[in-house]
């Protein structure tokens, strides 16, 4: 089993941005390889995505099995007992994913973090605390961590960063009225998410999301 991250490039020319996309509970860089092509970009936009794959880890809410997990679950409280350490230690991964990119030639603000679910929770918690500014962060079907944490630890460098907030409303995995919480939480500490609400979608990804995402992504990485 691989620890190496997919790469796809789209694009006509050498690659000047950059999605770092992070999947949810249970998957792997595989999950959203598939997305590239249905979000039909434009093929000015020379965009390299980056699909890594969490780490191997015993998840308490299943069993303790070994997984692929951004971090613990420890029950199906999601939010109420967080595994910092475990969130703490992928948000780092994430950084260095950014500083790779970066020594690639790629620039900070032409970086979009991506994550579903528990890759989203990460992307958040890594975005928002992110020392360079950066193109987006987008954040699918999933919750803030550490949100109390959250006045004191962000940086000034995103206070105006682009966010993508998006959710299912009959998600029974990450429940709609979290999303909602997530989003009040994000606007009292300034910041301005663009909020897609899917009437009919549970834990997973709809034909107009990816419309929306597809048309997220040209705005943010055109700027």
């Amino acid at each position: 089993m691989s620890d190496t991250p997919i790469v796809i490039e789209s694009g006509a020319g050498a690659p000047d941005s950059c999605v770092i996309w992070l999947h949810g509970l249970g998957a792997d860089g595989h999950d959203f390889e598939p997305i590239v092509p249905e979000l039909k970009l434009n093929p000015e936009l020379n965009i390299r995505f980056v699909f890594p794959h969490a780490p191997m880890m015993p998840v308490t809410i299943n069993q303790g099995f070994m997984m692929r997990a951004w971090y613990d679950i420890k029950s199906d409280r999601i939010a109420s007992e967080p595994d910092e350490a475990g969130i703490r230690r992928s948000a780092a991964l994430v950084d260095k994913m950014i500083e790779e990119q970066i020594a690639a030639g790629i620039a900070a603000d032409k970086i979009v973090l991506a994550g579903f679910s528990q890759g989203g929770a990460i992307v958040l918690q890594a975005g928002l605390r992110q020392a360079k500014p950066l193109a987006g962060i987008m954040a699918l079907s999933t919750y803030l961590p550490l949100a109390e944490k959250l006045a004191d630890e962000k940086t000034e460098a995103n206070q105006n960063t682009p966010i993508f907030l998006v959710h299912g409303a009959i998600d029974q995995v990450i429940p709609i009225e979290l999303a909602y919480t997530t989003r009040g939480q994000l606007e009292k500490a300034g910041y301005t998410p663009e909020w897609h609400e899917y009437e009919h979608m549970p834990h997973s990804v709809s034909l107009d999301e990816i419309n929306h995402i597809s048309a997220w992504l040209e705005r943010v990485l055109r700027n």
